[in-house]
Order: C-alpha cells, then structure tokens, then sequence
C-alpha cells in the first residue's frame, strides 16, 4: 500500500462529501440540533401538563386540591364546566381532567371514601404515566392534610441519607446529550462510508478506480480515514460546544482520551458501514439494512438502559459489538474523570473488533468487486 495513494483518495472522498448537501445537512443536525434535543427534551419528565378541573362542590377541600397544581409539574389549573370536559380533552387541549364531585368535602368529613374521576389524554402517552402518579400522590395528599389539620412529616427509625456521585442533582439532561453524541458517531460513521461506496457504484466511477494503479485495501482505508476524520471533527464540536456549552454538562475527564476512543470506535463502526454495502446493491437495500443494524446497537449497548439491566444472554452477546465498549469507556471518562489505566480493556476491546470487521469487510470488498 501507498499512502500518497490512500491520502489522495480519502481527499476525492471529502470533495464528494462536499457535493451531497443532504448528508452535510445530516451531519449537521445530527451533532447540533439532535444532540440539544436530546439533552432538553425529557419527554420522561411531567413538564407543564395541561390540567383542567371541574369543581361541583365549591368546598374549601376543592379549593386545597386545585390550589396544589402549579408549574412546573403542570400549568395552572383551568376550571371547567363537566359538559366542557369531554369536547376539551377530544380537542386535545386538555391531558388531565379532574371532576370533583359535589358533597366530595361532607363525604370526606363524615368517614366516607368518595370518589375523585380523573381522565387523561393517553396518547399524550408518558405524560400520561407519569402525570397519573403525580396527581393521585398530590390529591391524597391534600386530603390527608386536611383531615388531620397539619401537615406531618413521617419519621423512620432508620435515616437514609442518599449521596448522588457524578450527577449529584440527578439531572438527565447530563445524561441525554452524552449519549446523543455517542449514538450519532455510530449512525454517521456507518452512514457515511456506505453512501460513499454505494454512490461509487451508482455513479460508476468503481469502474475508474479498479483501472487505476490502487488496491482495493487502498480504496477501502481512504473511506474509513475521510469519513472517520469528518465524524470525530463533528463529534469534538459537538461535546464542546453543544454538550459542555448550551447544555452546560461538566466534562469531568479528558476530552482527548475520548477522541482516541472515538477513532477506535469509528475504525470499527466505518468497516462496518463497508460491509453493508457490500451486502446491499442500492440505497433503499442500506437503508433497510441500517434499521436492523442501528437499532440493537443503540438499544442494547447500554446507551438507552443500563446494562446490568439485560438478560445475561444478552449482555453476553453484545461483548462483540463495538458499541457496547465505546458507551462503557465514554461514561467513565465524561462522567467519572476516568484515565487510561480504567479503560484500558476498552480500548484492546474496540482494536481487537475493529480489526476483525475490518479484515472481514476487506475480504468481502474483495470478493465484491471481483
């Protein structure tokens, strides 16, 4: 192999990157606008839920209740009408709609169990479940409150004092972003150089490069370098400035030793990316082919739910795939301020794979062209 050759390669790669404003635009948003998202969208957690209550008993009871909706759970309390109930929640204005029944504070005084109705918008799905949770919990609250006439804490006989380490407020925004990012590396890599040998064939310019003086080692190295290099410059942009910038994440380790994870971790994903295009013969075929793929390497590495969460068969089999290390070494060196001395078994992980997919989708690329 030559490296003037592989240099002089990987450079037509990035001038036809250049010439394809739909995947410069993917790149773009999937490292900016995807990453942001991620880490500010908690659709988990009840924000400003649409309430609205209908109060037949104008009690002082009812006014507690309506009283202890307030933002940022939910937004202020709308008092309704029951014959607006039902046209409001169709209209999707409304995810939850509270009906306190008339004579609800005489039933409570006199030791009765009277029923509150609560409807909730259920496609509004995890709004829905946990917002259910936060009204009940509040509702029986109040009433509880009200009956004994002071509010009381309970005091256990042991005193639990829980210390968060590396995310003391619990926050997921510090959780979401970081896993954005690692997940988009994975996409991108695999999206990038596929395209690029995929659009080679379609163009037929595979043809010129096969008459030329180049060996098919040579043409595959300069996909992996040029598509790499664009994904790792993206991806450093992206934690600096999207992660530990407008997200305001504290990077606790070193950014360079991520970056070096990163390589690896692209080294792997980018062979991978070949041999799928090698299996499919057009762009609909990778696409379909990047579902099946994309899917259980971002749902079952751990970037998602926690490993130790999974069937053992489970976490067993996913040791082969890249992912799996890439999102171990990045929580400890993002999260835990974690050296080279801790990820080590990582970093051989991510060579050893990356090396066998590489060969094999050389192998493959081969066998491909002949």
């Amino acid at each position: 192999m030559r490296l003037s050759s592989i240099l002089q390669l990987g450079i037509k790669e990035l001038h036809g990157l250049a010439r394809e404003p739909m995947l410069l635009l993917l790149i773009c948003f999937s490292f900016t606008v995807s990453v942001y998202s991620a880490g500010s969208a908690l659709p988990e957690t009840l924000n400003h839920a649409p309430i609205a209550i209908v109060d037949e008993d104008q009690s002082p009871l009812s006014s507690r209740i309506i009283s202890a909706f307030y933002p940022p759970y939910f937004t202020p309390p709308r008092l309704i009408t029951p014959s607006e109930m039902d046209r409001r929640m169709d209209a999707g204005l409304d995810t939850f709609a509270l009906d306190i029944p008339a004579d609800f504070h005489r039933d409570v005084l006199a030791g009765r169990v009277p029923v509150i109705q609560l409807n909730v918008d259920a496609t509004r799905m995890t709004q829905a479940f946990s917002g259910s949770g936060y009204l009940q919990s509040i509702v029986t609250s109040e009433v509880t409150e009200f009956i004994k006439h002071y509010r009381s804490e309970t005091t256990l006989a042991v005193n639990l004092v829980q210390r968060a380490r590396f995310n003391p407020e619990l926050s997921k925004v510090w959780f979401g972003g970081v896993m954005e990012v690692i997940n988009s590396v994975t996409m991108l890599s695999i999206i990038l150089t596929g395209a690029a040998l995929i659009r080679e064939r379609e163009h037929g310019t595979i043809e010129h490069l096969l008459v030329m003086p180049v060996t098919t080692a040579e043409i595959m190295i300069s996909k992996i370098w040029s598509m790499g290099l664009v994904v790792l410059i993206a991806s450093a942009f992206s934690l600096i400035v999207v992660v530990e910038g407008l997200l305001a994440v504290p990077i606790e380790g070193s950014v360079i030793l991520f970056l070096a994870g990163a390589a690896l971790q692209l080294f792997a994903t980018t062979s991978l990316g070949i041999f799928l295009a090698t299996v499919a013969t057009s762009m609909p075929q990778f696409g379909l082919l990047l579902m099946m793929i994309l899917l259980p390497l971002e749902v079952l590495s751990g970037a998602s739910t926690p490993r130790e969460s999974m069937p053992e068969a489970v976490q067993f089999i996913m040791l082969a795939a890249p992912n799996t290390h890439f999102v171990m070494l990045a929580q400890s060196i993002l999260y835990r301020g974690a050296g080279l001395s801790v990820v080590w078994p990582q970093f051989l992980a991510l060579v050893v794979i990356g090396s066998v997919l590489f060969f094999f989708s050389l192998g493959r690329f081969r066998k491909t062209l002949q």
